[in-house]
């Protein structure tokens, strides 16, 4: 599996940049020729991924967060969203459906959404250091009208 084309950003842990890293990933997977649905899976699984930055790993304070993604000759895409918060204590407990350290207005789903949209799922974490989400997904590629 060979590298065709990547991108990296970076933003300030505020809600507005949410959205921004939502559509910025969206059209960069443009590029493989996703269907709607599949870019909806993509949309759906980085604003979980982010908001879970801004919500979680900085509660109280602004902080640094990046996205890096990956086309892949394969038609896959990897997504990296990276944090240095406070990180998760226990990364099985925090992937579970339904907790949340978030407080009651949180559902607690973020992880079980991001690996329903995506095809891999990782989240690597250190307490006090931060955390980043690896998400993998592939583009089905479609037969040609022609």
């Amino acid at each position: 599996m060979t590298e065709i084309n990547s991108i990296k950003m970076e933003f300030l842990s505020r809600s507005a940049n949410e959205g921004f890293a939502r559509t910025a990933m969206a059209c960069f997977a443009a590029q493989l020729d996703p269907t709607l649905e599949e870019l909806g899976d993509i949309k759906t699984a980085v604003s979980e991924a982010v908001t879970n930055s801004i919500v979680h790993a900085y509660p109280d304070t602004l902080g640094k967060i990046t996205v890096r993604a990956r086309l892949f000759d394969d038609n896959s895409m990897e997504i990296v969203v990276r944090d240095w918060g406070c990180g998760i204590e226990d990364i099985v407990r925090a992937r579970a459906p339904m907790f949340t350290t978030g407080g009651d207005d949180r559902s607690g789903m973020g992880f079980t959404i991001m690996e329903s949209f995506m095809d891999k799922l990782q989240v690597r974490s250190k307490p006090g250091r931060g955390t980043t989400v690896t998400m993998r997904k592939r583009i089905l590629v479609r037969k040609s009208g022609k």
